[in-house]
């Protein structure tokens, strides 16, 4: 997990999330992945600043609203077959970035039915808006 400790950038931040957001995507390198559909557990963390996502009115549009992050998942499983999670958590990340009140971005994405000795296999990124995206 990000610490706000360790990114000075994000202490005037709060953090959003989604958690364990189950989605059925044709996702996999190999041929028998590719003709269906697998399972894929998608976390995301957004950091926003307290100064753009305060609200004042108790108004939703004061905020970023949960249905933008499910939105901009959904959009990237719409344009098809992904060969790696390491793509569709760079894509997310990416997409995420792109709102204006977002600084920084944590993206997993796991299998949990790939191995059956084992929870789930995934993979994590994380960016600043700004830092070498």
């Amino acid at each position: 997990m990000v610490s706000f400790l360790s990114y000075p950038e994000l202490a005037d931040c709060r953090r959003l999330f989604l958690r364990n957001y189950e989605v059925q995507i044709n996702i996999g390198v190999h041929d028998f992945e590719k003709k269906g559909e697998q399972r894929v557990l998608i976390n995301v963390d957004l950091f926003i600043p307290l100064a753009v996502s305060t609200p004042q009115a108790d108004h939703l549009e004061e905020v970023v609203d949960y249905d933008f992050i499910r939105d901009t998942i959904a959009r990237r499983m719409a344009q098809g077959h992904i060969h790696l999670q390491e793509t569709l958590c760079d894509d997310v990340a990416r997409a995420m970035l792109e709102h204006p009140k977002v600084r920084a971005v944590r993206v997993s994405t796991e299998k949990p039915d790939v191995y059956p000795d084992c929870d789930s296999v995934g993979v994590e990124v994380f960016r600043v808006k700004g830092a070498g995206q």
